[in-house]
């Protein structure tokens, strides 16, 4: 007698993720209340399993959701609003003018609608995002039914949501305790950068992510000028003064990490520390290109982010991983340096695990949360493949992901988004936010 679940998909390849380097040949999964209960072949399981819902994928690879590490996803609505600057000039005479005008619940809210429906697009099912109001930023990714944690940023410098880092504290953590206990969207603590915050506010968001056991999350060593500047005020470099104050630890994500020395690896490794490798944002802005391969030899975790479509201008980890591979195998002149197994690793597991959500997605395995991606290779763009996982990430592209799973529960469908809102709702509001902008 076959046993009922919610759901099986027939892919013509799995790609756990987990054992690493593995591809299943016609292999199939079951699902029952958003989690895996069962991966084995295919005529196995059409004989033990009856489904509600049913997916023959016979040209597809079954991959785990990506996650995406690090973004500033209100910032899709600021999409090209300036390019072809270096990061202090983007910031300091265009986004935070604009944002200091525009900025707003309603502001937040609607950019993360449109930067959630471009990443679900696009296989992403989990991402790390920082950015004012963070409550409506919980809202639109509950809405969309994106798993997300949430960034309840901290400066010392008043903005439209908060005065100081103290009130940045306060109103997140109201936030947080609201949104507490929801199956998709958790919190992190995210002071923005060693140069945006002061050590009393650093010393505040340590003893809070402590306390409450929250992940951390923050930009450092993004340029050369952020280094010389931390020598200037604090007569050390970022990475020492975090250090310092006790930001170091496992549950850090530090973002970018351009340009560390060996002493700074081997202390990250030592630590246990996380790294959000966003190569797309970092060479558009001409910040360098962080030494990979190096931190992979340190035994550090690396995860991929797109950082904010204002710079990059794309929240696309397909592309995340191809740079990733090329700029590694470039900057060491080591073909081997990040084969392809490892950058769908960093863009699934990495990203998992320096979330604390390594438990539940990341990769495909018995138990874990059905956040799951489907990409097809069905085009002759994509043929011939002789190696489905070096095909994800030298030959494919978000426009062969064609359903999308989170927890169990579709979100893309044959490439269209299954969202209460519409495209054309969504072509409005960002319509709308540009007319303003200008």
């Amino acid at each position: 007698m076959s046993a009922a679940v919610d759901l099986l998909i027939h892919p013509r390849w799995l790609i756990p993720v987990v054992p690493d380097n593995v591809t299943l040949d016609r292999h199939s999964i079951a699902v029952r209340g958003g989690q895996i209960v069962a991966i084995l072949p295919q005529s196995e399981a059409r004989a033990r399993y009856q489904a509600a819902d049913e997916y023959e994928l016979p040209s597809h690879a079954l991959i785990p959701g990506l996650v995406n590490l690090h973004t500033h996803a209100a910032m899709s609505l600021m999409r090209g609003i300036s390019d072809d600057l270096p990061l202090e000039r983007w910031l300091g005479d265009v986004i935070w003018p604009a944002e200091s005008r525009h900025v707003s619940p309603a502001f937040v809210r609607d950019g993360t609608l449109l930067a959630a429906c471009e990443m679900l697009r696009g296989g992403i099912t989990t991402c790390n995002d920082m950015y004012f109001f963070p409550d409506d930023a919980a809202h639109a990714f509950a809405e969309t039914g994106m798993r997300a944690v949430v960034g309840l940023i901290v400066l010392d410098f008043p903005g439209a949501w908060a005065s100081d880092a103290d009130d940045y504290l306060r109103k997140g953590l109201a936030v947080r305790d609201k949104w507490h206990g929801h199956p998709l969207v958790s919190f992190a603590i995210a002071p923005h950068s060693p140069y945006a915050v002061s050590d009393a506010g650093m010393e505040r968001a340590v003893c809070l992510a402590a306390e409450l056991d929250l992940p951390i999350h923050i930009h450092v060593h993004e340029t050369i000028s952020e280094i010389s500047n931390s020598l200037a005020a604090f007569g050390m470099r970022p990475l020492a003064r975090l250090e310092r104050l006790g930001l170091l630890g496992p549950n850090l994500t530090a973002v970018h990490v351009v340009h560390p020395d060996e002493t700074e690896l081997a202390l990250l490794a030592r630590r246990g520390c996380s790294v959000a490798h966003c190569p797309v944002s970092n060479m558009k802005l001409a910040s360098g290109i962080a030494p990979v391969p190096a931190m992979l030899k340190h035994g550090i975790n690396v995860g991929l982010g797109s950082d904010g479509a204002a710079s990059n201008n794309r929240l696309d980890l397909f592309q995340e991983m191809r740079q990733s591979a090329l700029l590694a195998k470039a900057g060491s002149l080591d073909a081997s340096a990040v084969p392809a197994h490892v950058a769908l690793r960093m863009a699934t597991l990495g990203g998992a695990c320096a979330l604390g959500l390594d438990g539940l997605i990341g990769s495909i395995e018995i138990g874990k949360r059905a956040d799951l991606c489907a990409v097809a290779f069905d085009s002759p763009l994509t043929a011939p493949c002789f190696d489905p996982i070096s095909h994800l990430v030298y030959v494919c592209g978000r426009q062969q992901v064609s359903y999308v799973w989170v927890d169990g529960k579709i979100r893309v469908k044959n490439g269209e988004t299954l969202l209460q809102i519409s495209d054309n709702e969504l072509l409005a509001l960002a319509s709308l936010w540009q007319t303003r902008l200008v």
